[in-house]
């Protein structure tokens, strides 16, 4: 079974998980809590009612209380996370095929109708086919609400990279079904997002209002998560040790962004200055978190914080990288 970065997965307690990246163990998968059964929830799926959880922090606190047995120190990534063994997995949820189950459904409900008319624009924008597509989130768990956001999935670098040059189009586009956020909308945004990433109103606007993978089609939120194809993602587990060197500040000039709009998203960087923290020679800013996806362009120098990490390959090569979003105090800023 392979998993990737937009997959769903229901373990046999019925918790349905995020998958996060593109690596994973054997026999495991590492993915985190999102939909937990639970009487009292908001959502409902046939006679189960479920609640979402929303922080990273609210995640482990779940984990430690009620399946300690998930949470592994992996020594090959060199953290904590959620693994969830493969046997353990009830039901895989893929995007790509919940997209063909919207395409090929007479009774939507509102939402999904409209997630659906969301992806046939993209895909009419672009010359992108319909199986490098998917729709991810609470629509693909089927527990979505009338408010839910819409999170389509994209599949394969290149179609990433046009239906992001699509979305500039359509946002410029007046009248148009796309947009950005307003300064209210990005106020709504800030003050969700500040419980587990917290920067400056002024200097989250200024990166914020430029995206265009996030905003509202139709009055709906949505985000657009871009994923690597399965032949793109070349790197399996064990082929690099990850080791925590520290925390660290530093103000850099970025000089690639080619997979800034990536889930994972990496950003190259040089002209490094360690502001604070340990010293190490960073060469790059990734992050797990869709949160991080266009936060800089190629020549913009920015502030970022966050985890050293020093990864080592099979032939002994040593680099560090600045990672973001496994704390609140984490962020990247234009300077």
């Amino acid at each position: 079974m392979w998993f990737r970065e937009g997959d769903l997965v229901e373990d046999l307690n019925g918790v349905i998980f995020d998958v996060k990246g593109l690596v994973h163990p054997p026999r495991r998968v590492v993915a985190f809590p999102r939909f937990v059964p639970d009487a009292a929830g908001d959502r409902r799926r046939g006679r189960i009612a479920y609640r979402k959880v929303y922080a990273l922090s609210a995640r482990y606190e779940l984990l430690e209380k009620r399946f300690p047995q998930y949470l592994i120190q992996d020594k090959v990534f060199g953290e904590r996370l959620c693994e969830v063994p493969v046997k353990d997995v009830r039901r895989h949820y893929r995007p790509s095929e919940r997209l063909r189950e919207l395409r090929h459904n007479k009774r939507l409900d509102t939402l999904e109708r409209e997630a659906l008319g969301f992806v046939s624009l993209l895909k009419e924008s672009t010359t992108v086919p319909w199986d490098a597509l998917g729709i991810s989130g609470s629509i693909l768990a089927k527990l979505h609400t009338p408010h839910s956001d819409i999170d389509p999935v994209v599949y394969g670098t290149e179609n990433c990279r046009k239906v992001h040059s699509a979305l500039k189009l359509l946002h410029k586009r007046k009248p148009s079904l796309v947009r950005s956020y307003d300064k209210e909308e990005l106020r709504a945004l800030f003050d969700f997002r500040s419980k587990d990433t917290q920067t400056g109103f002024e200097d989250f606007v200024r990166t914020e209002s430029r995206k265009v993978l996030q905003g509202k089609y139709r009055g709906h939120d949505y985000f657009i998560r871009c994923v690597k194809n399965w032949s793109e993602i070349c790197e399996k587990y064990g082929d690099v040790h990850y080791s925590i060197a520290g925390y660290a500040r530093i103000k850099a000039t970025v000089v690639d962004t080619s997979e800034f709009i990536l889930t994972p998203c990496a950003y190259k960087i040089a002209k490094v200055r360690v502001l604070e923290g340990a010293n190490k020679p960073v060469s790059e800013i990734a992050s797990f978190r869709g949160r991080f996806c266009e936060q800089a362009e190629n020549g913009e120098v920015v502030v970022a914080q966050g985890k050293l990490e020093r990864m080592q390959n099979k032939s002994g090569e040593v680099r560090f990288r600045l990672l973001l979003g496994n704390q609140p105090s984490d962020f990247m800023i234009l300077a």
